[in-house]
């Protein structure tokens, strides 16, 4: 995938989550979440009030630790076209 695709496509799966209205499973968002963070190079504490959520989100960053930005793009677009947008 070309650079310039690639973050037009992430940028349009951003878009598609923030906008999208059921539920999303939590260990989805988690992922989503972590990819999100690793490829906009934001390495900030979560930020959540609850210790417990704190957790979670931590350990997602910590499980896509090694992956790069671009890699963090596609798993993040493939994520949403697989799960999301099927439905």
């Amino acid at each position: 995938m070309k650079k310039k695709k690639l973050h037009t496509d992430f940028e349009q799966a951003v878009d598609f989550v923030n906008q999208y209205e059921d539920p999303i499973p939590a260990d989805l968002l988690l992922k989503l979440y972590a990819y999100y963070k690793i490829a906009n190079k934001n390495y900030d504490n979560p930020g959540s009030k609850t210790p417990l959520i704190n957790a979670f989100k931590a350990n997602a960053l910590i499980q896509a630790q090694n992956i790069g930005l671009e890699r963090a793009m596609k798993n993040y677009v493939q994520l949403v076209n697989k799960e999301l947008k099927k439905l």
